[in-house]
């Protein structure tokens, strides 16, 4: 059975509007990038990988759940999906990579776990809906414009015995 999904598999397929995927362990780069009316994805527990830009630009998509058994997200995975409004990050993920979450602008609510200890540059870069983010206690590092444009945010928790030692340039910045 197919355990990979190689990169560019589905790019850019238009009408794709959902995915069923069984037994899968890796999505490739860039794997269903631009599928503008993928409304539905289900990512099964097998799988461990999601490549760089894997759900770049699918702009129908509403939620996404990513099982415990992901341990690598790769960077603008999930770019201008504009309409996403929910995620859940697992606790498997240590390292939220650079604009993973950019450009959804739909996004209201995001829960990062306690595993995370960086969140590179433009993570959450014109997330224009989100009110408020929990920092968790293990953050080492934000980077720069990770939270920049995120006209809503009104809320940022961070408690006082954190472990965070940088924040980047313009990482608030409206």
């Amino acid at each position: 059975s197919v355990k990979t999904i190689n990169d560019y598999a589905f790019s850019s397929c238009y009408s794709l509007t959902h995915i069923t995927m069984l037994s899968i362990t890796t999505i490739g780069n860039d794997s269903f990038a631009g599928c503008s009316s993928l409304r539905q994805l289900i990512i099964p527990s097998s799988v461990t990988s999601i490549g760089n830009s894997a759900f770049c630009g699918c702009r129908s998509l509403i939620k996404i759940t990513i099982p415990s058994t992901v341990t690598s997200i790769g960077y603008c995975a999930f770019d201008s999906c504009s309409s996403l409004q929910q995620i859940t990050i697992p606790p498997s993920i240590s390292i939220l990579k650079a604009a993973t979450f950019r450009n959804c602008s739909s996004l209201s609510q995001i829960t990062i776990p306690s595993s995370v200890i960086e969140i590179e540059y433009s993570v959450f870069e014109k997330c224009l809906l989100l009110t408020e983010m929990r920092i968790p206690n293990s953050v080492k590092s934000i980077g720069e414009n990770a939270f920049k444009d995120c006209i809503s945010l009104a809320k940022i928790y961070l408690n006082s015995n954190a472990d965070l030692r940088k924040i980047g340039i313009e990482s608030f910045t409206e």
